[in-house]
């Protein structure tokens, strides 16, 4: 049965995959971006396309006009540094922005709505990997405003005066990487940023020692999770982690892309700096709770995805 579907933000990377992947499935999508980080060439061909913005009602209304089954609500300010240089930038997009797309469900009668959340909510925890019992204690500008703006979704969905019931789902995504990830933007992606280098054969840039660690899961990935969920009453009310339950550190991604390249990895060269603020030392997901619940399981291991990614990349340089 065809279903009309909104992705804010599905003209950047992870958006514009989701919406690829509901018009495949039959489905009538509608995508809302704003082309701060997104490009109109992602806007995959069937979509109705809106260029807009989550923090203006008027823009919301536009991709509102029309009844909608559900909301994929993944447009966000996603840089960590970027919090710290414009925080209240990062709070106006990040929570204002959803609170925004959450009373337009509730104005309109959207029945679904699931929320891209982060990793970033956790902080510092005591000990890995992390499950979705872990105690946020977000570190980033932008963990908080992720965190914040995914405890309005599920306080929403909590609700029990609504005349119409918000079903919720939040995913606190890892890191996640593949095709359409920005080369360029030295911001987002740490898997983009050192293929982009390297194809440029330009050094790396590494803030802090290279040990820190993170849980790389691919774009094909998440959006199994994601359509698995919207399709699963057992999601209703959830938060999941999505990775793949493996940490892998700054100094191996390097290695890794620069040996999938042609190069020698252990000698491409490199340029350290002092760590960021907000940077979380390790981070590896518990995907337990989802595979109970939904049945997802990761498909594309490491080495796969990064394959993937860079065959991608060589095609468009």
């Amino acid at each position: 049965m065809t279903k009309r579907v909104l992705v804010t933000g599905g003209a950047g990377f992870i958006g514009s995959h989701m919406a690829q992947r509901l018009l495949a499935l039959g489905h009538d999508v509608v995508i809302l971006d704003n082309e701060s980080t997104g490009s109109v060439d992602n806007v995959p061909a069937g979509a109705a396309y809106i260029k807009g913005d989550v923090r203006e009602p008027a823009d919301l209304a536009r991709a509102f006009a029309q009844p909608l089954d559900a909301v994929f609500h993944i447009a966000g300010q996603a840089s960590t540094v970027r919090s710290f240089d414009d925080p209240l930038a990062d709070l106006a997009i990040n929570v204002g922005g959803t609170v925004n797309v959450t009373q337009h469900c509730l104005a309109h009668g959207v029945p679904r709505l699931l929320f891209a959340s982060s990793m970033t909510a956790y902080g510092h925890p005591a000990g890995l990997p992390v499950d979705e019992e872990t105690a946020c204690v977000p570190v980033s500008y932008y963990g908080i405003t992720k965190y914040a703006a995914e405890r309005y979704v599920h306080a929403t969905g909590a609700r029990t005066d609504l005349a119409r019931p918000l079903h919720v789902t939040s995913f606190r995504m890892f890191n996640v990487y593949g095709p359409r990830q920005r080369l360029d933007n030295p911001y987002q992606g740490v898997m983009g940023i050192f293929i982009g280098n390297v194809l440029r054969e330009e050094p790396v840039n590494i803030f802090g020692d290279g040990e820190q660690s993170r849980d790389f899961v691919y774009i094909d990935d998440v959006v199994n999770a994601w359509v698995t969920a919207w399709q699963s009453p057992a999601a209703h009310g959830q938060v999941f982690n999505l990775g793949i339950g493996q940490g892998h550190s700054v100094h191996a991604v390097v290695q890794t892309v620069a040996a999938a390249l042609g190069h020698d990895p252990a000698a491409w060269p490199r340029r350290y700096g002092p760590e960021r603020p907000g940077d979380q030392r390790h981070m590896t997901a518990d995907i337990g709770h989802i595979r109970r619940t939904l049945g997802w399981e990761p498909q594309v291991s490491f080495a796969e995805g990064v394959a993937r990614t860079i065959a991608w990349a060589r095609s468009t340089n």
